[in-house]
């Protein structure tokens, strides 16, 4: 157990802070690993992890909150993936016993020593290990007394730009488009960025039973012959010429010195892809996201190579192994990772150090809710080459305010890395208590 003079003072002081900090400059060149073990050896050994308690949050989604508790009252917060949750807390409940007893600066070892927990078996129980993980980073920071991003190696920004999939209500009216950029160019968050799917998005039946990246239906009230039913991936001439008359009236309305990115929901085949891709051109759009099945084949590399706007995808893969056909065999021009899928913190960092040797800029995918969006924010400030990253947050709602904060937490359509220890996040007990899901109890 940790003393309370060890508590008191190596862990609780600026001193540590300030030794830690300057052992990591000295070991500059040393991959992170390997410097943070350098400098964490005193720490360890002194502190036991004793409890793993998880509880959710109901909103527009469902959100997957963990805490993992320690013999020093110190503890970590982390969020693992919510809808499409089915299983991720049970997963968690599951893998407590393997961590409880153990030292949370172990970093990689707690995670290897889950073995097909993470191997790519069909055992894995990835989603839920990344809410463990991500929790682990907190604590470790707390325990040293720096942010996870110096843990992580170290910033390289101090501030994330965030994107918003905040749409018009209809792409196809002018006027609606008008007010669409008007809303956004007001908004406290000052958008920068903004993702969606088809024309028509405020409503009306998807021509495939897709949505868009907010909810919205892809085509919209027209219809669209020929995609009917969800297996047809071929697109229609008329939703292609929706799809580039709605994105140029997006485009008239935002102006050219903000971004537009369009959402294929994984929903067409190559051919529909290219198409796709040439009918986004004239609107300049920053990339077009997920137009064909998740999975590597060549398809990705044909487009890549065809298509004359970027193309990004990756929000579904989950190690590292799952990225280097994309990598290495040019199956799109920027990846999107969602850190909740990849297993953590640690293993979203090897992923974007693969990125930075195959040339190739990193985003991020977040529909979490703000816990998933501050450890997000961590690592993207330490990713060399990296866009934006997706959030749910930043409307001034309740969904803000599940952490303490002081003024906007988008500010400039950016957020602030927190230089405080671990993630630098608090939760608000009020509001949390006030939106959990039905069935669960605040942990207190």
């Amino acid at each position: 157990m940790m003393t309370a003079d060890w508590a008191a003072g190596e862990v609780g002081s600026t001193m540590f802070r300030r030794n830690f900090v300057r052992a990591c400059a000295g070991l500059a060149g040393v991959p992170a690993l390997t410097r943070i073990n350098a400098v964490a050896a005193s720490a360890r050994g002194k502190v036991k992890i004793t409890d793993i308690k998880v509880m959710m949050l109901q909103g527009p989604r469902t959100y997957t909150l963990v805490k993992v508790l320690t013999d020093s009252g110190l503890y970590g917060i982390g969020e693992g993936y919510g809808s499409p949750a089915v299983g991720v807390k049970e997963g968690i409940l599951e893998l407590r016993p393997s961590f409880v007893g153990r030292d949370p600066l172990d970093f990689e070892a707690l995670y290897m020593s889950l073995g097909n927990r993470v191997d790519g078996s069909a055992h894995m129980l990835l989603r839920a290990v990344t809410g463990i993980e991500v929790a682990l980073w907190d604590l470790s920071g707390k325990i040293l007394n720096v942010p996870v991003s110096t843990l992580l190696g170290g910033q390289v920004r101090d501030r994330v730009r965030m994107y918003t999939g905040e749409g018009p209500r209809d792409m196809l009216e002018k006027a609606s488009c008008r007010e669409w950029a008007a809303e956004m160019k007001a908004s406290l968050a000052g958008w920068t960025a903004f993702k969606f799917g088809g024309p028509r998005s405020g409503g009306g039946p998807p021509p495939a039973g897709g949505r868009g990246a907010a909810g919205a239906p892809l085509g919209g009230a027209r219809g669209s012959p020929g995609r009917g039913v969800v297996s047809q991936r071929q697109i229609s001439r008329q939703e292609l010429m929706d799809i580039r008359q709605g994105f140029e009236n997006c485009r008239e309305a935002i102006g050219w010195n903000r971004d537009l990115m369009f959402h294929g929901m994984w929903g067409y085949n190559l051919v529909s892809a290219i198409q796709l891709a040439e009918a986004l051109e004239p609107a300049k759009v920053a990339w077009l996201e997920d137009p064909m099945p998740p999975d590597f084949s060549d398809a990705w590399v044909q487009l890549t190579a065809t298509a004359k706007v970027p193309i990004l995808t990756g929000e579904n893969l989950g190690r590292r192994q799952e990225w280097v056909d994309f990598f290495f065999k040019k199956g799109f021009h920027i990846g999107q990772l969602d850190m909740r899928n990849t297993g953590g913190l640690l293993e979203s960092k090897k992923i974007s150090d693969l990125a930075d040797v195959a040339l190739i800029p990193m985003c991020a995918h977040n529909t979490g809710c703000i816990v998933n969006n501050f450890a997000t924010v961590h690592w993207a400030s330490t990713v060399r080459d990296f866009i934006a990253a997706e959030t749910r947050i930043g409307n001034g709602d309740w969904m803000d305010d599940v952490i303490l904060h002081d003024g906007p937490v988008i500010k400039d359509g950016h957020i602030t890395v927190p230089d405080r220890p671990g993630l630098g996040i608090e939760l608000n007990p009020d509001v949390v208590k006030t939106h959990l899901a039905a069935g669960e109890t605040y942990w207190g």
